[in-house]
């Protein structure tokens, strides 16, 4: 059964580890769900409150995806409507994955900001903060997965 557990918790690693490059899939999440089924097995490597940090962790980087690319936009000068545009671009994007997610927030800041100002430059200059934050979530996600697969393989090496 031990065995089993393994291979199950090896495969949510990689799942989750894929899903913090693309978007499609919550990839902190399952990469969380890899270190939970090793709780079931006869000696549970993890302690409640480690599980409960990487449970916030995971819920809170997961969050942060969809926070980023928003504060990215108002960082490079975007206003309310380049914010909104580039959630409304987020949301549309997941429709069309893995490339939606990636432009969605970018052309839904960059329209947003042609909406208020009118000013292609200034709204371009908000769409690439939105892709900047859409990259800093990414790179959050895959750091968290990694960090979860560090310590689901160290146990095996007492490390």
């Amino acid at each position: 059964m031990e065995t089993v557990l393994i291979i199950v918790g090896s495969i949510a690693m990689l799942i989750g580890l894929a899903g913090s490059i693309l978007p499609i899939l919550p990839g902190p999440p399952i990469c969380y769900l890899g270190l939970l089924i090793q709780q079931w097995r006869a000696d549970p490597p993890y302690s409640t409150h480690f599980l409960i940090a990487w449970a916030v962790i995971a819920v809170g980087v997961s969050v942060l995806d969809y926070v980023v690319p928003m504060y990215g936009t108002k960082r490079f000068g975007g206003s309310k409507y380049g914010m909104w545009g580039c959630t409304v671009g987020l949301v549309v994007g997941i429709f069309f994955s893995p490339a939606g997610i990636v432009l969605g927030p970018f052309i839904g800041a960059f329209v947003g900001e042609l909406i208020s100002r009118n000013d292609s430059s200034h709204a371009l200059r908000a769409a690439f903060g939105s892709f900047l934050g859409f990259l800093l979530g990414t790179l959050l996600k895959f750091v968290a997965c990694v960090m979860m697969i560090w310590y689901f393989v160290a146990p095996f090496f007492d490390w």
